[in-house]
This record gives structure tokens, C-alpha cells and sequence, in this order.
């Protein structure tokens, strides 16, 4: 048995074509399937059936046995990646994503990752959290930053998820509002205000569960704009909700020009900030060291927020 045998395999499980796994491997069909075939015979079992017109299909053994191949092939990659952390420099590419609302999260551990590790090639995008699962699930990002809440773990079990800071949503007014002066507010006083939605999913949701309590709500609009937001709540146009961690370190909170205010009176779902990344992708080492900086920076802005 040889390494490039597991990956001929997974390929072709993969693609369910011996012809397009060979061209992504630049090797030729018959290289791929006599190897196939010689693997099946020293193995003793049968793991692809050969359809003329549905290509090459998974037996139930080879269903199996696919999956024990890629933990290996994983793993191998885990293990060359470690030894040369040890002697190399480490280099490459680094995918993520975020939902816009998350991107001030991101930029203190960019730049510790980056001055760490000068040679990675980093891109980050925004997106939606449905555009990040899908770009997740085809292996199109290293990881993506959403929020995470309950219903979301149980219906995503194909996923891996981490959650790293927990919160609550609160609600955020102009300084010149009156509700300024409120140290908290009840969800009747905010059927009365004029609502500007963040077009996310967590925050639809919370409005939703609100408004099918306690009676519809007067949404003035919804973006993913998230500057648009916020500049809307600074001309008293509406309030707005989010989660507190999101919120803490923007620069209108900051200076006080917007305000936060608790939600009393009601009880929310549990939601939190965390990642997202696919268990059939390969987390490579430039992933998990920049993880640590992400989590190391996440400690940080944690314990400030219990002091404060």
C-alpha cells in the first residue's frame, strides 16, 4: 500500500470520476484506476463500483474505508506541517472569512499572526453566514468567524464549531436619544421605536423571537451595511441591536456618541461569536497558530469586559 494510492481513492470519492480526479491530480486514468484496482486486490475488498453512466460509486466497504483514508492522509499532512514548524519558516495562504459585524475582531490578531508569521499570505472576505457555511463546506476558506447559537449546532452536525466569546444582544441608541438616559429598556417600550436590522441571521432571529411575543415591531429597514447602520442610529433615524462583544470596541460606543442599553424583562437565546470550519477539511497549522493569537486576543478582550 502507497500514500498516492489514499489519494487516488479520496479523489475519486470525492469527484465520483476517475477521469476528472486524474486531471486534478495530473496523472493519467489509467495510472489512477490500475493503482485503484491493485489497492482492492491487496486489501482484498471492493471499494468503487464502475458505472458507465453514474462514473465510479462507493461500495458500502469502500464508504468505510474512505473515510479511514482521509483521517490518514490528514493526519500525515498534520505531521509534516508540525516537523517543519520545528525547521522552516512557516509560509502559505490563510482563508478566512467574516460576517461583517465581526471584522473589528479580526484585526488585532492579523496583525500579531502576521508579525508572527510574515511569510503567510493572508486573505480575509466578509460574507454572510449562509455564504461562509457554504464556502466552508467546499473547502474554499481555512475557517470562517460567525455567530453561534443553539439551533445552529444541532442541525450542523457535519460541522466543526467553537465558540470563543458568549454574550447577549443589547440594544443601541443615538446619545441624543432619550432612551440614552435609560439604563435598561423593556421589550414593549421598544415596539415604539423605529428598528434598523443588521441583515444577519442571529439578529433576525432575536427580532422574530420579539416580535412574536410580544407583537409586531416598526422596521424602519435592514442592511448588512453595517456603517450605514450605525450612522442611521447617530441621526436618531432608529435603534438597533447586537451582540455586547461585537459592539465593545467600536469606535462610536467608544466615545460615547452611541449608547448600549440592557434589555430587560426577557429571556434570550444563548449566542456567541466562535468558529466555523468543515471536518473534512485539513487544519493546517497556519489555521491553528492562528487560532491561538485569535483566542489569546479573545482572553484579553474578555477579562476587559469583566472589569469594566
Amino acid at each position: 500500500m502507497h500514500i498516492e494510492q489514499l489519494e487516488y481513492i479520496v479523489k475519486v470519492a470525492e469527484t465520483g470520476s476517475i477521469s476528472i480526479a486524474a486531471e486534478s491530480l495530473h496523472v493519467s486514468q489509467s495510472g489512477i484506476s490500475q493503482s485503484i484496482t491493485r489497492l482492492e486486490e491487496e486489501l482484498g475488498v471492493k471499494i468503487f463500483k464502475r458505472h458507465r453512466r453514474l462514473g465510479a460509486v462507493l461500495t458500502n466497504e469502500g464508504k468505510n474505508l474512505i473515510k479511514k483514508a482521509y483521517e490518514v492522509l490528514v493526519r500525515l499532512q498534520e505531521f509534516k506541517e508540525e516537523a517543519q514548524s520545528f525547521n522552516t519558516v512557516i509560509s502559505g495562504n490563510l482563508k478566512l472569512s467574516s460576517i461583517p459585524g465581526f471584522m473589528l475582531f479580526l484585526l488585532e490578531p492579523l496583525a500579531s499572526f502576521k508579525n508572527a508569521y510574515p511569510n503567510v499570505n493572508i486573505e480575509v472576505s466578509e460574507k454572510s453566514t449562509q455564504h461562509i457555511i457554504e464556502h466552508v463546506e467546499k473547502n474554499q476558506i481555512d475557517i470562517g468567524l460567525i455567530t453561534i447559537y443553539e439551533d445552529l449546532l444541532k442541525t450542523r452536525e457535519d460541522l466543526v464549531f467553537e465558540v470563543i466569546l458568549e454574550g447577549k444582544m443589547k440594544v443601541y441608541v443615538s446619545k441624543s436619544s432619550p432612551l440614552a438616559l435609560s439604563k435598561s429598556i423593556t421589550p414593549q417600550q421598544l415596539m415604539n421605536q423605529n428598528v434598523i436590522l443588521y441583515n444577519g441571521d442571529y439578529v433576525k432571529r432575536f427580532a422574530n423571537d420579539l416580535m412574536s411575543e410580544f407583537g409586531p415591531m416598526n422596521i424602519l429597514f435592514i442592511s448588512d451595511n453595517t456603517e450605514v447602520i450605525k450612522k442611521a442610529i447617530l441621526e436618531g433615524l432608529g435603534i438597533s441591536f447586537g451582540p455586547d462583544f461585537s459592539n465593545k470596541n467600536d469606535p462610536y460606543v467608544l466615545s460615547g456618541d452611541i449608547v448600549s442599553i440592557e434589555l430587560i424583562k426577557y429571556e434570550q437565546e444563548k449566542i456567541g461569536v466562535g468558529w466555523v470550519r468543515s471536518e473534512n477539511n485539513h487544519f493546517s497549522i497556519n489555521t491553528k497558530k492562528f487560532l491561538e493569537q485569535f483566542k489569546f486576543h479573545s482572553r484579553i478582550l474578555t477579562h476587559s469586559s469583566q472589569n469594566n
